[in-house]
């Protein structure tokens, strides 16, 4: 069973960094496309970031250059390492695991950032 659980959310200053992680089970990094989504307040939920085949990564225009992802394999986690926040990064942040086997697509629940002073 494919759990995803988010934690490292919290409140930022502008210019400042925080690093999101998201605890796995059940899932086989290489195998997964990994995903972090956010959803600005009153807004739809937007692609962040993701990894797919173990290595190759995307990033929305937004935030290239000033945010990473990184997966875990021992620890089996999947990162978002953000820099250089910005007031507009304020949101819910999900991690989503889509299976290439099955077509199944997991969710966690979400954790929140705020950038602000």
């Amino acid at each position: 069973q494919v759990q995803l659980v988010e934690s490292g959310g919290g409140l930022v200053e502008p210019g400042g960094s925080l690093r999101l992680s998201c605890k796995t089970s059940g899932i086989i990094f290489g195998l997964y496309t990994m995903y972090w989504f956010r959803q600005p307040p009153g807004k739809e939920r937007e692609l962040v970031a993701r990894i797919s085949n173990g290595a190759a990564t995307d990033y929305a225009n937004s935030v290239k250059g000033r945010f990473t992802v990184s997966e875990d394999v021992f620890k089996k986690t999947f990162d978002l390492q953000m820099a250089s926040l910005k007031p507009e990064d304020t949101a819910v942040y999900f991690c989503r695991a889509d299976d290439g086997w099955s077509g199944g697509s997991y969710w966690g629940q979400g954790t929140q950032v705020t950038v602000g002073s």
